[in-house]
């Protein structure tokens, strides 16, 4: 937890998933107790195909047992390695949930592949749809929306106080950076959304969206800052130019395969967490279409 005296500066809880290594978290206004969800899991085997909420289940008894009042829900964009409990939040507790506008285009792309006739590409699954620059208030606190593609074209970053939510664009600056081999990926604009993050005032402190153990760290973290992202983050640190972090982030994204939950998560995530509706049985299914991925 992180705490401050200072009006514009938020606590910060952070919650970490260890089978898809997502950090969801609970952020709050001290003043008014005023609290919103970032990135929310929702618990997916993918062996049995069952869900269940038990990582929210934590978070939301951080917020009860705190006092809290839960206000929204904000996804930094439609993750791709772990299924979102957002929809579980809309329907238990009526937080309405925020996403970037540009959704409406990753949806176009994966809606088809999951015969997902559903989903109506606009981003009405959702509701509310964020542009950059957009601003509301969390209680007391200045929520600031930076639209920061490159991983995806849909993701933002959310500013609250002294703080950014970064989702999957930077990791902790021993790890790097966001791959940006999925559809409407691109590294040029990945390095480009990091410089205006990179802008920020250099105390700014920074949470990122996943922790993964690179050689020589035993202890997963997900809080650092703007300062120590500019200095010493292996892929961007040290004023790389945006030629040598191209050419470094397409030949590392060639050697990746694709995350283990990517289309049960996708299916997913583009309807906001909830699960495709029932058949005449009323058994709801997933889809995993056959070689997709590569041509995708």
């Amino acid at each position: 937890m992180t705490l401050s005296p200072d009006a514009q500066s938020p606590v910060v809880q952070g919650f970490f998933d260890p089978a898809t290594h997502t950090i969801t978290y609970l952020v709050s206004d001290p003043a008014t107790r005023q609290a919103a969800i970032i990135d929310p899991v929702l618990d997916y085997d993918p062996a049995a195909a069952r869900t269940s909420t038990r990582s929210i289940d934590t978070v939301m008894a951080a917020l009860k047992d705190q006092e809290l009042t839960l206000a929204m829900v904000l996804e930094t964009h439609a993750h791709a390695d772990h299924l979102t409990a957002a929809h579980h939040l809309r329907e238990t507790r009526g937080a309405p949930i925020g996403i970037g506008r540009d959704i409406a285009h990753v949806q176009s792309t994966f809606a088809p592949m999951f015969h997902a006739d559903d989903v109506t590409p606009d981003g009405a699954a959702f509701d509310r749809l964020y542009a950059d620059g957009d601003t509301f208030t969390l209680g007391e606190l200045t929520v600031e929306v930076i639209h920061t593609p490159g991983h995806t074209p849909a993701c933002v970053s959310y500013r609250i106080g002294d703080a950014v939510f970064v989702g999957d664009t930077l990791f902790m600056p021993d790890y790097g950076t966001a791959r940006t081999d999925f559809p409407g990926g691109d590294a040029r604009t990945l390095y480009r959304s990091i410089q205006r993050l990179l802008g920020l005032p250099d105390t700014t402190r920074m949470f990122v969206g996943h922790d993964y153990l690179p050689r020589g760290r035993i202890d997963f973290r997900f809080e650092t800052t703007v300062g120590e992202q500019k200095a010493a983050n292996v892929h961007i640190g040290g004023g790389v130019s945006e030629d040598a972090f191209v050419a470094m982030r397409q030949a590392r994204d060639a050697t990746l395969g694709a995350p283990q939950l990517i289309l049960p998560s996708l299916q997913v995530n583009i309807r906001a967490g909830a699960l495709p509706p029932p058949d005449a049985n009323g058994r709801r299914s997933l889809v995993l279409p056959l070689n997709v991925l590569g041509a995708a």
